[in-house]
């Protein structure tokens, strides 16, 4: 029986390039993916996904907006300049899942009617699948995958597809003010983590600026109950953000596995996200947090979540920019750390 075709597509960097003479863009000189072919993969340490949907978070009771992060990154990232900063020759811009089918079911789906909850959590479902495809042929060739998405849901595709081209269980580190630990209840952005627990891939698992008091007793409980561990931001205030990190990075080199660095956009201070935070951490942190990170050998990704350039109370126009350059600088941040 042949394989299933892949949900995917190719994105052609030219296409979002503003060129200029007597510069050098990042999307000119950015390796892209035509096609998804574990045989014929191009060389490169860094394969940058999207996953423009909204069904999780929406899923999750909460607003959709996400569908529209990657485009508003690939705007900015791709006209920054490639000053010889980074090491462009190691990235491939690798495409995004193909998510405009289910995308589209979703949007006559009311998540207030029990009947078309359960047909959103059936949706997320189906995109997991699509997305572990993808990326699990993306682990195997050795890629570090940054994934920007799309909901916090994601996360269980990523790490279910490290885990079995890892062949072990693996670890992650999420700077989130929620757990995202709810119950196994069909699947949505808040509860990746937990099915990836439940499904045996997530053994090791720390959040930071965790507040308790945007989590469930339920979610704790889940949460101590698994063995995982979290910084609270009330544990932060007046704490440098390299200080928090260094316990973690001591944490996560015991754990002697691969694990992923998990970022919802929703931690960073007035960001625009699928929940919009007045009580966040500053960019600047959200970029040390993943620099002391990514500077450990065992981190295989990066996955930026519900960056939603709609929910900006200045309007969609407002929120591109925000959700596009916030999106950049912390991929940006990522790149850096690799060292030839």
């Amino acid at each position: 029986m042949p394989a299933k075709p892949l949900s995917w597509l190719p994105v052609n960097p030219a296409a979002w390039v503003r060129p200029r003479a007597g510069e050098t863009r990042i999307g000119e000189s950015i390796q892209a993916l035509a096609h998804i072919d574990a045989s014929a993969l191009p060389l490169g340490r860094f394969a940058i996904l999207g996953v423009p949907e909204s069904i999780g978070p929406r899923a999750n009771l909460g607003q959709g907006g996400a569908e529209l992060g990657f485009a508003a990154f690939l705007q900015q990232f791709l006209n920054m300049q490639d000053s010889g900063r980074l090491a462009i020759e190691q990235v491939v811009l690798a495409g995004q899942i193909d998510c405009g089918d289910v995308q589209q079911q979703s949007l006559a789906l009311d998540a207030s009617k029990a009947k078309d909850l359960e047909q959103l959590r059936e949706l997320c479902a189906e995109l997991d699948k699509r997305v572990t495809a993808v990326t699990e042929i993306l682990f195997k060739q050795g890629y570090q995958v940054i994934l920007i998405g799309g909901g916090h849901n994601n996360a269980l595709p990523l790490l279910q597809s490290l885990a079995i081209s890892s062949e072990q269980f693996v670890g992650a580190v999420n700077l989130d003010p929620h757990a995202d630990f709810r119950p196994l209840e069909g699947r949505h952005s808040g509860n990746g983590f937990s099915y990836a627990f439940e499904k045996g891939y997530l053994k090791h698992y720390h959040v930071v600026a965790l507040h308790p008091a945007k989590n469930s007793r339920a979610t704790l409980d889940q949460l101590a109950a698994a063995g995982a561990t979290y910084t609270s931001v009330q544990d932060m205030v007046g704490v440098k953000m390299h200080r928090v990190v260094q316990p973690i990075q001591q944490e996560v080199a015991t754990w002697r596995v691969p694990f992923g660095i998990e970022l919802d956009v929703d931690s960073i201070m007035q960001a625009p996200a699928s929940a919009f935070n007045y009580s966040g951490v500053s960019l600047a942190d959200a970029m040390v947090f993943i620099r002391d990170l990514a500077k450990l050998s065992t981190c295989r990704y990066l996955h930026l979540a519900e960056a939603a350039p709609a929910c900006h109370p200045m309007g969609i126009e407002a929120g591109n920019k925000a959700a596009g350059q916030i999106l950049s600088e912390l991929v940006f941040t990522y790149l850096e750390s690799y060292t030839p």
